[in-house]
């Protein structure tokens, strides 16, 4: 299976790694490519323990999962990366009325005890 990051990589090589705890994403990017594929498998669990410890209360598991299993994940874009702690990307899915969506965000993440984690996104567009 490929990847759903789309990162041309088999989905056992790239971030199914991630998902099972067995490695930890090296960079804010590679974060975020594991946690869009998070949404496409879904697997709030891996959403939420990835989220900013103390960002977490922000965010529910089951609202997480439940976003992912609505939608189709279709494509994941990396616009930029204009820093080490920033990814800027397009999120491009079916949402549940079929109609194409697309979510264009800027994510902050925080590097905490060698783990990179979310922090939070400004949505742009």
């Amino acid at each position: 299976m490929n990847c759903p990051c789309c990162s041309g990589k088999s989905y056992d090589e790239c971030c199914k790694p991630f998902h099972l705890g067995q490695r930890h994403a090296p960079t804010a990017e590679t974060l975020m490519r594991s946690r869009f594929s998070a949404f496409a498998i879904p697997n709030g669990d891996y959403l939420m323990e990835t989220t900013l410890p103390t960002k977490r209360k922000l965010h529910n598991k089951e609202d997480l999962q439940e976003w992912g299993e609505i939608n189709q994940w279709t494509k994941l874009e990396i616009v930029r990366a204009p820093s080490a702690n920033e990814v800027e990307f397009r999120a491009f899915y079916i949402g549940e009325k079929g109609n194409p969506q697309l979510h264009h965000e800027l994510s902050l993440f925080q590097k905490l005890n060698d783990r990179w984690y979310y922090v939070s996104g400004e949505f742009l567009d």
